[in-house]
């Protein structure tokens, strides 16, 4: 997973919350201003570049704006040698680095270290949206029920119950900094999941990584859920 190196996604407001189309288009430009995007796209190309998605459950607005410059945000990100990558359908997009065997492209994003739980978590994730989707659901889960799932990852010989506590809430926290849990209003433990999650976790990889993470679980413990097509 791909982040823009120091970036902090809550330096500036970029809802766009009250304003028309027409307030929009009209926005001032600041002093000596030489770019040619119009400003309401501007603001659509930072949160891209600021990541983790553009989600259009979360910023109406904003997708609203994406989808009628899409052509030239995709354009401006090339120019920099990044990927815009779009879900029509769950109405999300993020950038990713542009891998190429032809230049050599310098790296602006920086990859996104995850550790064996937090791996563990957001494939569990990942099955969970394609089980909610092939029934038309929205994809809940709860704080309750990801710690449940990773504790059957413990060591049958941890002695430390502690720490690997402190572990299994650091993967949460993760994958809402990631922008894959999206916590539900009026409730502090239960989460939406992300459908970009669909595009981090292409269908291809998820039985090898399934097996992959099985081979870790303890001999008495339940094997995690197959993935669903």
């Amino acid at each position: 997973m791909n982040s823009p190196v120091d970036s902090d996604p809550d330096d500036i407001d970029l809802s766009a919350d009250g304003l028309g189309d027409a307030s929009l288009e009209s926005e001032a430009r600041f002093a000596g201003d030489t770019g040619t995007l119009p400003v309401p796209a501007r603001r659509v190309l930072v949160r891209l570049l600021q990541g983790p998605s553009l989600d259009a459950r979360r910023h109406e607005k904003l997708w609203e704006v994406f989808k009628r410059y899409e052509r030239d945000l995709k354009s401006r990100l090339h120019d920099i040698f990044l990927e815009l990558v779009v879900d029509n359908e769950a109405k999300v997009a993020f950038t990713r680095q542009v891998v190429s065997d032809e230049v050599d492209v310098p790296i602006l994003l920086r990859k996104q270290s995850l550790s064996f739980l937090e791996s563990v978590l957001l494939l569990f994730l990942r099955q969970k949206l394609t089980h909610s989707e092939a029934q038309a659901e929205r994809a809940v889960v709860d704080q309750l029920e990801m710690t449940e799932y990773l504790k059957a990852y413990e060591r049958s010989d941890n002695v430390d119950i502690s720490r690997f506590g402190r572990q299994i809430e650091g993967a949460i926290e993760k994958a809402k900094k990631l922008g894959v849990l999206l916590k539900l209003p009026g409730a502090d433990d239960r989460f939406e999941v992300s459908a970009s999650l669909r595009l981090l976790f292409p269908v291809e990889e998820i039985r090898a990584l399934t097996e992959a993470f099985r081979r870790h679980l303890p001999a008495d413990a339940g094997h995690p859920a197959e993935e669903t097509q």
